[in-house]
C-alpha cells in the first residue's frame, strides 16, 4: 500500500497526511484521497489501494462516490433556476410536480421546495429503491415515496430527510425538461470544468481510476456490494468524484469565478434556516457551525461502503475534502477535520464537557427508537446509558440485506435533554431528546435523525 507520506514537501500537508495514514492503520481503511484550498494554494494526496481485490494504488485523480456532498449540487440547481424566476423555494411542490401523493394529503398539500432542501418534511426520509437506468427512474421513485409514515410534523422537527431530494431532483427534471444528470451535466459541472465528476450508469467513469467501498466484518476487510446505489438516487448521493475536482467546486462556493450564478445567489444557501440540533445549523444544503467568530460550512457523504467530507471557510480561504473507501472513514474524517482545522484555521474545536446523571434519571431515557432504516435500543449497564445498534438493511433497495451492528457505545448528557457520544464510532457526535407538549420523550436526535421513541 502506498501510505508513504515522504515525498510531501509542504510541512503543514505533510502532517495532516500523517494523521491520515496513522488513522488509516488504526481503523484499517484501505485508501484515502485528502484535498485541502488554502489562501490560493492547492495540496492533495492519496494514499492505500483503491479495492483490496483487485488493488491500485489511491491518487488525487482518484474517483469516489461523494455521497450526500451530491445534495449541496441538487441545491445550487435549483438556486439557479430560483435566481432565473423559474422556481420558488416558498412555491408548493404541487406547483411543479402536479400529481404530486405523500400519504399524508395535508403535507403534500403544503410542502415546499425550502422543506425538502432543509430536511424539514417529517416523512420517513431514509428509504432508497433501485428503478433501474431509465430516464423515468426518479419520477417512479417519486410516486413510491407516496407511501412512507410521516414521522414529525411538517416544518417542525429538523430531521435529515434523504427522500426530500429525490422530489428535489425530479422538480429540476420537470422545470428543465432535462433528466436530471443532464441539467447537472449543462448547469454546474461543465461551466466549472468538472471533468472529473460523474453519475452513474454513465460508463466513462470506468474508464478512469475508481474506489470499490469497504466493511469490516470480524476483523476481516471485505469489498461492499452493489456498488451503484441506483440512478433515482443521484440527486441524493450518485456524484462519483475527486478530490480536486471538489476543490473547484468549494472555491467556486466561496464565490471564485462565479459564472454561472450570481455570489448573493450562492451566499443565500449559506443564510441558517433552521436548528439542527447537534449538527448545529441547516441552511440551503449546507451545515452551519460557528467557532472564534469564524463559520463554516459543510456537507459529507455515505454510500455503501464509502464515506466522504467536505467543508470550506470563505473568511480563512479554506476548504477540505477528504474521501474514503471504508464503512470506517467516518472516524477518519472527523479526526483529520478537526486537525485541519487545528493546523490551517487556528481553530481547536472542544466538545461539551459531561455532567454527572444517575441511574434513576436515566429511566425515562431507555427504550426502542426507529427511523425508516435507522433503530436502536438505549439501555442501563453499570450506570451508563447505551446505545444499541439494530441494523435493518434497506441500502440500496428496500431488500438489501442489514450489514454489521456498530458496537455498543455509552451516551452520557452535557445538558437537560443534551447528550454526546463516548465511543466511537459515534464519539463526540452530538443528539438531544425533544419531548411533546406533555413532557414526554418523543425522539432522540443522533446522526441528524430524529428518531421516534416506539416503546
Amino acid at each position: 500500500m502506498n501510505l508513504s507520506t515522504a515525498n510531501i514537501k509542504d510541512a503543514k500537508f505533510k502532517k495532516l497526511s500523517n494523521k491520515i495514514v496513522s488513522e488509516m492503520k488504526r481503523l484499517h481503511i484501505p485508501g484515502v484521497s485528502v484535498g485541502i484550498w488554502h489562501k490560493g494554494r492547492e495540496y492533495s494526496a492519496g494514499f492505500g489501494v483503491t479495492n483490496i481485490e483487485h488493488p491500485l494504488p489511491v491518487t488525487a485523480d482518484t474517483l469516489f462516490q461523494v455521497g450526500s456532498i451530491s445534495k449541496t449540487f441538487t441545491g445550487t440547481l435549483l438556486m439557479q433556476l430560483a435566481e432565473q424566476g423559474k422556481i420558488n423555494l416558498d412555491a408548493p411542490v404541487r406547483k411543479y410536480i402536479k400529481d404530486f401523493k405523500l400519504r399524508d394529503e395535508k403535507v403534500a398539500k403544503q410542502v415546499t421546495i425550502r422543506h425538502l432542501l432543509t430536511h424539514t418534511g417529517g416523512w420517513v426520509g431514509d428509504y432508497f429503491n433501485d428503478f433501474g437506468n431509465g430516464d423515468d427512474a426518479l419520477a417512479k421513485m417519486v410516486k413510491d415515496i407516496a407511501k412512507l409514515q410521516q414521522i414529525q410534523p411538517l416544518g417542525k422537527i429538523w430531521s435529515y430527510n434523504n427522500t426530500g431530494f429525490n422530489i428535489a431532483s425530479r422538480i429540476i427534471e420537470i422545470v428543465t425538461k432535462k433528466p436530471y444528470e443532464q441539467a447537472a451535466q449543462e448547469m454546474i459541472l461543465d461551466p466549472l470544468g468538472l471533468n472529473m465528476t460523474f453519475f452513474f450508469p454513465s460508463d466513462i467513469l470506468i474508464t478512469h481510476r475508481f474506489v470499490a467501498g469497504h466493511y469490516e466484518k470480524n476483523k476481516n476487510i471485505y469489498v461492499s456490494r452493489p456498488w451503484a446505489i441506483g440512478r433515482a438516487g443521484n440527486g441524493i448521493g450518485g456524484v462519483v468524484s475527486t478530490v480536486k475536482d471538489l476543490l473547484v467546486y468549494a472555491r467556486f462556493h466561496m464565490g471564485n469565478g462565479n459564472r454561472i450564478i450570481k455570489r448573493k445567489t450562492l451566499e443565500a444557501m449559506r443564510v441558517p434556516q433552521v436548528e439542527a440540533g447537534g449538527r448545529g445549523q441547516m441552511g440551503i444544503t449546507w451545515f452551519i457551525r460557528d467557532a472564534k467568530d469564524v463559520t463554516r460550512y459543510s456537507h459529507g457523504g455515505a454510500t455503501n461502503g464509502q464515506q466522504a467530507i467536505f467543508m470550506f471557510i470563505p473568511k480563512k480561504g479554506f476548504a477540505i475534502a477528504i474521501l474514503t473507501n471504508s464503512d470506517n472513514g467516518g472516524v477518519l474524517n472527523n479526526n483529520a477535520l478537526i486537525y485541519a482545522l487545528e493546523l490551517y484555521c487556528n481553530i481547536k474545536l472542544t466538545t461539551p464537557k459531561t455532567i454527572k446523571t444517575s441511574a434513576n434519571e436515566l429511566i425515562e431515557y431507555e427504550g426502542s427508537y426507529r427511523i425508516g432504516t435507522e433503530a436502536f435500543d438505549l439501555k442501563i449497564k453499570n450506570g451508563n446509558l447505551m446505545y444499541h445498534h439494530i441494523p435493518l438493511g434497506g441500502f440500496p433497495t428496500p431488500s438489501s440485506p442489514p450489514g454489521p451492528a456498530m458496537p455498543p457505545m455509552r451516551i452520557a448528557f452535557y445538558d437537560k435533554d443534551q447528550a454526546i457520544g463516548l465511543d466511537e464510532p459515534m464519539k463526540d457526535a452530538l443528539g438531544d431528546f425533544i419531548r411533546d407538549d406533555k413532557g414526554r420523550i418523543q425522539y432522540f436526535r443522533i446522526g441528524g435523525r430524529a428518531h421516534k421513541k416506539t416503546k
